[in-house]
């Protein structure tokens, strides 16, 4: 299973928001948002930082993607 996080990237746009400023305002470090950058991991308490700072949910900025190997499985 994989997190996308395409919907923070896009709600940061609709916001005119930077991460620059997501990183200041939700105090988290830019290698956490480098990691989501690249759809790798993060701590929930990261995610509950930046949805607090966003007024979000994590549904609002990220998606569960899961393994194709799941898919059939399933």
């Amino acid at each position: 299973m994989k997190v996308n996080y395409k919907k923070l990237w896009k709600k940061l746009i609709e916001l005119d928001m930077s991460k620059t400023e997501l990183i200041q305002k939700s105090k988290v470090t830019t290698n956490q948002v480098a990691r989501m950058g690249k759809c790798e991991d993060v701590r929930v308490e990261t995610l509950a930082k930046i949805c607090t700072v966003l007024g979000c949910t994590f549904d609002d900025i990220a998606e569960i993607i899961p393994d194709e190997e799941d898919e059939t499985n399933g």
